[in-house]
Order: structure tokens, then sequence, then C-alpha cells
């Protein structure tokens, strides 16, 4: 093995890593690492006194120009911008590892890279390498091209907002996983009650399907409606056939709903907070699924509207 394949093989699961929580995005975090590590073939990774330093630094200065290029872009989505998913299982052989340590993982849920989204993409970087992934302030200094003491003020000011809007997770992985069975179970039962009672008061329900897929063009706030879109949902999905496979989606329990022919149509990932199911996020945009497998027409919003066709004609008849 040469040096370069040794250092892609141990250092590509840490630069995305950094590149997905900068950017929320598996696909622009893809194409930085791979930009990151074509820098490091130019390079010469043998000359580099620590190619983990060397990656580090072009991984972040990358995400940061990616970032402050897509801004504009996500300020005029259509609909609620949620991150695109990350499954803990292996699609394809092609699932990123970006959650190897316990640290990593806290950081990976949606709603903490939703908080980060209100950073500007200096903040986002300062803050991440820092409170994240253990950089010391005179570490970040040179990687961000800002002094010690500038990088330890965009860092406080960081942590301030994250820590006024971070969710607080105080349950278990154990209580997590058994209040989303009862969550999911009432979702496909079409329960609105049984919905009622797992959802907190101030539930919100986020749908992002972009300009592509069938989404919500706001937030579903508060416990009944709430309750009341996720059985519309539900009670479409099981006309078209549509089934639901437990999984981790960004280190929190969620779930892949997958139509007859087994093609990815959305992921959905709920929060539980204080023993009840505080937020609902559905990403339904194909654009930010293609990572994730085959995805199937029912998810766009001319395909759905096809299907839907299809089903009346069927009930019709």
């Amino acid at each position: 093995m040469t040096d370069l394949e040794e250092a892609y093989r141990e250092l590509r699961p840490y630069a995305f890593a950094v590149a997905y929580r900068m950017l929320g995005s598996v696909t622009e975090a893809e194409d930085v690492v791979q930009d990151a590590f074509l820098r490091l073939v130019q390079d010469d990774v043998t000359e580099i006194r620590s190619p983990k330093a060397y990656v580090a630094t072009i991984t972040t200065r990358l995400s940061i120009d990616r970032l402050r290029a897509t801004r504009a872009r996500r300020e005029t989505y259509f609909g609620p911008w949620l991150p695109e998913p990350v499954l803990d299982e292996n699609v394809g052989g092609q699932q990123p590892d970006v959650a190897a340590t316990a640290e990593l993982a806290d950081s990976l849920s949606m709603a903490f890279l939703v908080v980060l989204e209100n950073l500007n993409p200096l903040e986002r970087a300062v803050f991440l390498l820092h409170d994240v992934f253990g950089y010391g302030y005179d570490e970040i200094a040179p990687i961000v091209e800002k002094s010690a003491t500038n990088c330890r003020q965009l860092a406080s000011r960081a942590r301030r907002r994250v820590q006024a809007e971070r969710p607080r997770f105080t349950a278990s992985r154990e209580q997590r996983e058994r209040l989303a069975d009862q969550f999911f179970a009432a979702c496909r039962g079409q329960d609105v009650q049984g919905l009622v009672q797992v959802l907190a008061r101030d539930a919100v329900l986020y749908g992002d399907g972009g300009p592509r897929g069938v989404g919500l063009n706001r937030p579903i706030n508060g416990r009944q409606a709430v309750a009341a879109m996720l059985e519309t949902w539900f009670r479409q999905m099981s006309q078209l056939g549509i089934s639901a496979v437990p999984v981790s989606v960004n280190g929190q329990p969620g779930a892949k709903f997958l139509d007859r022919q087994r093609r990815l149509v959305n992921v959905i990932t709920v929060d539980v907070v204080d023993g009840r199911v505080q937020t609902v996020r559905s990403v339904i945009n194909p654009d930010k699924l293609t990572h994730l497998g085959e995805l199937s027409p029912l998810g766009r919003r001319d395909g759905a509207r096809k299907s839907a066709r299809d089903t009346d004609t069927a009930d019709d008849d």
C-alpha cells in the first residue's frame, strides 16, 4: 500500500466528518473531500509533516468557501431546509462513517446541524473544530487564517447561539427508541389519538421537499395539527403501498420509507425531549436522497400526482 492509499484509507472518514458537519450535505461533503485529497496528491503526501492536519486544513477551507457560495441559495430554498440524512447502515457500500465516537455522534443530529445554519461559515468552522473535534485555538488560527484571540471570540459567540437553540436530548437511547416505536406504530395505524399521546404539546413537523419533492412549504406547529398531518401522510402512504423500515437517522430514531419495489421515498427522524416526540423531520427532496440508493418517483411532485391519479382510477374500478 502506498503512502497516499494509506492516508486516504485512514483520513477520508475524518475529512468527511468535518465536511459533512460544515455543510450538512453528503454530496457536497464528498466533493470537498475529493478535492482535498487531490491537493494532497499534488503536494506529495510524503513531504507533508502531518497529513491529518493538512487534510483538516484544506477540508475546512474548502467547506467555508462552499458554504459561502451556497448560503444565498439556502436562504431562498423552497420550504424548510434540512440536512441530507445519514443512516446508520451501509447502503450499497457507499454510506460514509461520520460518527466514529460518541462525541462525534452527539454533533450529528439534524437538530444540531439545523442550529449550525444560524452561524456564519467562519463561526461554524471555528466552533466545530474547537468544540467538536478538539482543536486548540492556536491550531485553528492558521487553518482559518485568523488570530487565536479572534478564533476564541468567534467560538464564544457561536457557542452562545448554539446553546440557546440546541435541543435537550435527555432521554437514553433505549427510551428514545421505545418512544419512536410507539410513534411509528401510531402513524402506521393512523391512530390520531395515539399520536397525540406521544407528541409534545408544542411539537413541530418539518417536511423538506425542495423544489421537486412532495414537502411542506412551512412547518406545522402544535400537537393536534402535527398529529392530523401525520395521519393524512400515513393514510396516503398505506394507499400507495409504502412501508416503513426502522433506521437510525443522524444518530436519532427514525425510519426510511420504501415503495412496493423497495425504492426509497423519504426518510423521517424524530427528536425526543422530556419523554415526548418534540420534532418530526421528513426529508423527501430527491436531490438530498440520491446517496441512499434507488429513489421512488412517489417522492417527486410529478410522480406523486400521477400515482394519486392511478389510485383514484383503481378505486373507481
